[in-house]
């Protein structure tokens, strides 16, 4: 039989001390690693370094990129590990003017917010002044530096609740179609309290009533592709559906009430 091997108590001994007091070195650099990073970051905490450097706005049109940064609160003087998000968002969103916010962070101290408007569906025209009208039928102050409307103009309008039934209509119309209409008049008869008169951009006239408004006027591209483009007119949407062509005599009336409304404007 091979003889075993026997190794002494005082051969294993010193070997366990080394193992142990390796193990113990382990533990003590782990120690005092984990103690650095936490004085650093309690450093970095006490410096301007944790502190929000850069605040950028996204999204911004009607509103102003400062007015979005007053009403988040987020300062240079905010920590940036302590900014509450949902408190941010909750705030920014009480203006009349922003439908939706979203917040990120960007390291090392850069907070970006994403703002989504209301759209602008219409204004409305009184005493040459222009008043926004928002999607959800919002009213905006009045806007005097507005030159162009980069939407369709209301002009006899004096019932908010109507007002705001034609934003909702509007709202519910392709951009194409919105963008084709110059300036909606409400002219309302005995029979129809909602009829209005809109005047396109290409020349034609439409009748139309609010409450079915965008539902008969997504036809209208169909429409007209159907009429001759030299003669001009009224199309009917209100009862029906039917053309009718202006004669020469209501041609030069609409021509110098259009220019007599513009002079007016200006």
């Amino acid at each position: 039989m091979k003889k075993e091997k026997v190794v002494s108590l005082e051969d294993r001994v010193p070997k366990l001390k080394q193992k142990r007091k390796q193990k113990e070195n382990r533990q003590l650099i782990t120690f005092v690693f984990i103690f650095f990073i936490l004085i650093l970051i309690i450093i970095y905490l006490q410096t301007p370094l944790s502190k929000v450097s850069n605040i950028q706005v996204n999204g911004a049109i009607n509103v102003s990129g400062q007015t979005i940064k007053k009403l988040s609160g987020i300062t240079n003087e905010t920590s940036f590990w302590k900014i509450n998000e949902d408190e941010v968002i909750e705030q920014i969103k009480k203006h009349e003017q922003i439908k939706e916010v979203q917040i990120e962070k960007k390291l090392p101290s850069t907070v970006i917010i994403k703002v989504e408007e209301y759209e602008r569906v219409a204004y409305v025209l009184t005493d040459s002044v222009f008043y926004p009208i928002l999607e959800n039928g919002g009213f905006l102050e009045k806007e005097t530096s507005l030159k162009v409307p980069d939407a369709p103009i209301l002009t006899d309008w004096d019932d908010p609740e109507l007002i705001q039934k034609m934003a909702q209509q509007l709202k519910k119309l392709p951009s194409s179609i919105v963008n084709a209409i110059s300036e909606i008049h409400h002219t309302p008869v005995q029979t129809d309290n909602e009829q209005i008169t809109v005047y396109m951009n290409d020349g034609y006239e439409v009748i139309a009533t609010i409450s079915t408004f965008a539902k008969k006027m997504k036809s209208y591209p169909l429409i007209v592709s159907q009429l001759d483009p030299s003669i001009k007119g009224i199309i009917h949407i209100d009862v029906g559906s039917y053309f009718e062509a202006y004669n020469k005599e209501e041609k030069e009336q609409l021509e110098e009430e259009k220019v007599d409304h513009e002079e007016n404007e200006n």
